[in-house]
């Protein structure tokens, strides 16, 4: 554990410095920002969406035992924006980029690519590490904004045809209790979620060993550990943004 921690600083250091010595390579960022961003849309929408139409149901009928039903906007809309948008959209993220990161690495440390690009004179972390966790922390707070928006408009759909609230009326009641600070501080906790999620894979990819069953070892060992490390760190987050 404290040999595994003591490899994950080192390598974080190493990204770190690598961003300062030098820009990512652009053309390898835009291809990761491409496959990190673009394709997690779909189903970091359809897990907003649902999410969003979810709480809707559930809120309005806990709502409704103390005449409240109405208000059930301002309450989906606090709980999506300030939690649920940035920690779901990060979990999807963390399924499915952090497996296809570890794999991608994993594999190319068992046939010997990292090697060759160690050998040409080039620094794997500058190559391959960099451009992905740039890629990732860049890209899960647009993903997050578009989770915060479907997952709202999917209450909104539940509120209007299942409770008979006006989509005119649940918004007032978002936009009056969702202000930009709760807003921002759900955003802010998605760029330390994107960076946990590229180092995370980038780590396990790197120090895959045994062949193609080590391969699927690290990409499931990555896609636990980046799960429970965004959990504990939005706790922390969570708590230092409601103290500020």
């Amino acid at each position: 554990m404290v040999e595994e921690l003591g490899s994950f600083a080192r390598l974080a250091l190493a990204t770190a410095r690598a961003a300062l010595r030098r820009r990512p390579p652009l053309r390898e960022t835009l291809r990761q920002m491409e496959a990190i961003g673009v394709r997690s849309t779909t189903i970091v929408a359809l897990t907003a969406l649902f999410t969003g139409m979810v709480m809707s149901l559930q809120t309005a009928f806990a709502l409704s035992r103390f005449g409240a039903k109405p208000y059930v906007g301002g309450v989906v809309g606090l709980a999506l924006v300030r939690e649920l948008a940035p920690v779901l959209a990060a979990l999807m993220m963390a399924g499915r980029v952090g497996a296809g990161i570890t794999a991608e690495l994993g594999s190319m440390v068992v046939t010997e690519q990292v090697d060759a690009i160690r050998a040409m004179g080039a620094d794997p972390v500058q190559k391959l590490v960099l451009p992905r966790v740039v890629a990732a922390t860049l890209c899960l707070p647009l993903l997050t904004v578009l989770a915060n928006v479907l997952g709202v408009l999917g209450g909104m759909l539940i509120a209007d045809f299942q409770y008979q609230i006006t989509p005119h009326f649940y918004m007032e009641t978002v936009t009056y209790n969702v202000v930009l600070q709760d807003f921002l501080s759900g955003l802010a906790k998605t760029f330390a979620f994107g960076w946990i999620i590229a180092m995370v894979g980038c780590h396990r990819g790197l120090a895959t060993t045994g062949g193609t069953t080590g391969v699927g070892l690290a990409t499931t060992r990555a896609v636990v550990t980046a799960s429970i490390t965004i959990l504990i760190a939005d706790f922390f987050l969570t708590k230092m943004l409601l103290a500020l």
